[in-house]
């Protein structure tokens, strides 16, 4: 994880200096050709929806697999709700929206920080990666889905680097905390047979 955030600070690192709580905010280029395009954006946000909340219910809670995607999706849906609580509360204009990262409160019309999709995908890959990584060193390879989807929203001039940067830790940071309970939280709320896991019924 620590090399994600590496990596971010390096891109952000070589381009010209900006403003933001760390310096480093500019805006980038527009480019939304090829693999930066938004529908590829949403894609990805939809398919990592899907593949969490499908697999969870279709394995169950007490497949190993399944566990894990149980956490993902109390990662997900906790770190969702606090992104967007943390963009109502901070306002922030995108770069769109007047190219200056130093304009914060500025109401309902800005909602740049931290990026909620990043916050989705490093929600995701954060518990399997603490779950997997020691058996599979491979999963860490799942990191470069916040760390693409980052790069996709900067060039769709959406969000700013600390916007990203702070986007990747709130979902790491929560992914890692839903693998510290024994239970997951959706489990607990939900009633028991939604947690059993479908595959189990055929």
């Amino acid at each position: 994880m620590r090399l994600c955030l590496l990596q971010l600070l390096w891109i952000s690192g070589h381009a010209c200096a900006g403003g933001g709580p760390l310096g480093i905010d500019h805006e980038w280029a527009l480019d939304q050709s090829g693999i930066w395009a938004r529908k590829y954006q949403l894609d990805l946000a939809y398919g990592v929806v899907a593949a969490e909340v499908g697999g969870a219910l279709w394995l169950g809670n007490d497949n190993e697999l399944g566990h894990t995607l149980w956490q993902t999706m109390d990662a997900s849906v906790i770190s969702g709700i606090s992104a967007q609580i943390l963009k109502y509360a901070f306002s922030r204009a995108r770069p769109y929206q007047g190219n200056n990262p130093n304009k914060w409160f500025q109401g309902s019309c800005c909602q740049s920080f931290p990026s909620g999709e990043v916050t989705l995908q490093a929600s995701f890959v954060t518990p399997i990666i603490a779950n997997y990584a020691r058996s599979d060193p491979w999963v860490w390879a799942l990191e470069a889905l916040p760390i693409l989807d980052g790069i996709a929203r900067l060039k769709s001039q959406a969000h700013w680097q600390t916007d990203v940067i702070a986007g990747w830790a709130l979902g790491s940071g929560l992914g890692y905390w839903s693998t510290t309970r024994e239970t997951p939280f959706l489990v607990q709320i939900m009633p028991h047979g939604i947690s059993v896991g479908w595959s189990k019924s055929f």
